[in-house]
């Protein structure tokens, strides 16, 4: 994979942190700041379709494992089977 060098200021104490990690864990400390700028940059994606694009009707409240179950399996036959009755 290519690498682009860049430039960051950082708090001591972040640093200290880091290299008492990459010492216990027996990596870089790049390696270490790589790992948690992918997890920034990860978090901070914005995704072109989102991760769950069908919704279900429900009653308004949390639901309990298999309340959800059903719902889907519910929908799922509706859509299979469009003239079925829920």
């Amino acid at each position: 994979m290519s690498m682009k060098r860049t430039n960051v200021y950082a708090d001591p104490e972040d640093l200290a942190i880091i290299k008492e990690a990459a010492k216990r864990r027996g990596v870089s400390e790049a390696e270490i700041i790589r790992q948690g700028i992918h997890l920034a940059a990860m978090a901070n994606r914005v995704w072109d379709e989102p991760l769950f694009s069908r919704t279900f009707p429900g009653p308004g409240r949390t639901l309990r494992k298999d309340d959800v179950r059903d719902a889907v399996a519910d929908a799922v036959r509706r859509e299979r089977d469009p003239g079925t009755a829920a």
